[in-house]
């Protein structure tokens, strides 16, 4: 049985590095509309009963002109899941609930409603089994058909570098992820999902470390450029009031449906973290 020890760290450090360069990019655009918000970051440390090193991660969190609220969370936790929730998981089961995570996770909620707000997450994940699993998806109160189209060409570039297959088979993903059953409608304009993007060897670690180093990469070089198209766009009171409404469409979708948000309550991790990607103001009409 391999030991992933050493890819763990690997993964942590890269996670950590678009952390950083993410929250240098987002600064330089406030500053660019003449606000000084910074992201102030808050250390936190899990706990378990019996476990004397389960990790624990930093949040980052920033509340601008630009970026109303942003949130950039890291984390690297290990332990066990609670024995009802380990069957749920790739690898894991109720006698062998081990394991370990890291990963990024990004939600920001924009002060123009023309601005698309974004979700990002990539992840590493050990259990009985070792994976990648990710994406990012736009999510506009008011979609640009242009905007959409850039953001998929970045996504679907990054997978066709690695697999001809990955972008159609992710993006379809997304469209069925990223959907409010009791409402029927999507939450965004999608982008690629993936999950279980499974490591065998040290060979296939590095392949799927790769992409989803390019997954970070992709985002990066995109989501600022949406931003500055957009954010001295003029809007009206009826513009905030879509994105309000959309606000909560975005909310019920956390609550209720996301894996990210089960599955970081569910292993004890911080909550204040976890729920950053609620946004500030939404309203149900």
């Amino acid at each position: 049985m391999t030991d992933w020890t050493s890819h763990t760290a690997r993964a942590r450090t890269w996670f950590e590095s678009l952390r950083d360069q993410i929250c240098a990019a987002f600064e330089a655009i406030e500053r660019e509309a003449g606000s000084d918000a910074s992201f102030e970051y808050t250390p936190w440390s899990r706990e378990e009963d019996g476990n004397d090193d389960p990790g624990g991660g930093v949040q980052g969190l920033m509340k601008g002109k630009v970026f109303e609220k942003v949130g950039v969370n890291c984390s690297t936790v290990r332990g066990n899941f609670p024995k009802e929730f380990a069957g749920s998981i790739n690898g894991a089961d109720p006698a062998n609930p081990g394991f370990t995570a890291t990963g990024i996770s990004l939600v920001a909620h924009m002060a123009n409603p023309h601005v698309p707000a974004v979700h990002m997450n990539t992840r590493f994940l050990t259990t009985g089994k070792a994976w990648f699993g990710g994406g990012a998806d736009l999510n506009p109160p008011i979609p640009y058909e242009d905007d959409t189209e850039e953001f998929h060409a970045s996504m679907r570039a990054a997978c066709m570098a690695h697999n001809p297959t990955y972008y159609e088979r992710y993006k379809k993903w997304a469209d069925e992820y990223f959907y409010l059953p009791h409402r029927e409608v999507h939450r965004g304009v999608g982008g690629i999902f993936y999950d279980h993007l499974e490591c065998d060897d040290d060979p296939s670690w590095d392949r799927n470390f790769a992409f989803t180093q390019d997954v970070g990469k992709a985002f990066l070089d995109i989501y600022p450029k949406l931003v500055r198209k957009r954010m001295e766009s003029d809007f009206t009171p009826e513009d905030e009031a879509v994105q309000l409404e959309y606000r909560g469409r975005y909310a019920e979708f956390n609550l209720v449906y996301d894996r990210g948000t089960i599955f970081g309550l569910k292993t004890g991790g911080n909550i204040d973290a976890i729920l950053m990607s609620l946004p500030p103001r939404a309203t149900w009409s």
